[in-house]
């Protein structure tokens, strides 16, 4: 049996989908996940002290506009992927560009680093603490964005699920980065990504089981 055929043959029967559905469920979504991240990150970790000076330097915009790059193609990856038969098309080209960014930008820092310089522009003070945070504030997002998905009709389910996971760790980061005191290309692209990929797998995990419909 043809995909075409298969999905006709699962929606045959199905009441419509209210115009507007998607964008309704990730804007709840984006809104609801957003606050708690921002209140979770209040209430375990704190905003840094010296955020007003920190956001003079320019790195503190690269900090933010890296998760948020990512933040902005999940989203649009996730709306697809909650529709049967939609193709990602450029979506993995736009998600790998700020990745490929900040690396480019971490080695042209490691590059011109003395050898004793490099080993704290990638651990920095925080390394161990920084997967972890990331990934526990992009819980309250991931939940409410495998809600959004359970309420449409997503098909391919393991990359449905990755796609809520990158979009709670990319929003996750970004909020994580108003108490991160780090500001160096390398610690950015090392263990940012990182946490922003843990609930990427769990939601690769776990998206075959709760995303079935």
């Amino acid at each position: 049996m043809k995909t075409d055929d298969l999905v006709m043959m699962l929606a045959a029967g199905a009441g419509a989908v209210e115009p507007g559905a998607t964008a309704r469920r990730y804007a709840a979504a984006l809104g609801w996940g957003a606050f708690g991240a921002t209140l979770l990150m209040a209430i375990v970790l704190g905003v840094r002290p010296d955020l007003a000076e920190a956001a003079r330097l320019p790195m503190f915009w690269v900090k933010l506009v890296f998760p948020a790059c990512l933040a902005a193609g999940a989203l649009y990856a996730a709306a697809r992927l909650s529709r049967p038969g939609v193709q990602l098309g450029r979506v993995p080209a736009a998600l790998a560009a700020p990745v490929l960014a900040m690396w480019l930008l971490a080695a042209l820092v490691l590059a011109t680093a003395t050898a004793g310089e490099r080993e704290e522009l990638i651990f920095g003070g925080t390394w161990n603490a920084c997967p972890l945070s990331v990934a526990l504030l992009s819980l309250p997002l991931f939940v409410a964005a495998l809600w959004a998905m359970k309420g449409l009709a997503p098909t391919r389910l393991a990359l449905a699920g990755a796609a809520a996971g990158l979009l709670a760790g990319s929003v996750g980061a970004l909020i994580y980065a108003l108490h991160c005191p780090e500001m160096e290309a390398p610690f950015l692209a090392i263990w940012y990504l990182l946490g922003m990929l843990i609930p990427i797998a769990a939601g690769a995990l776990i998206g075959p089981r709760l995303l079935r419909w």
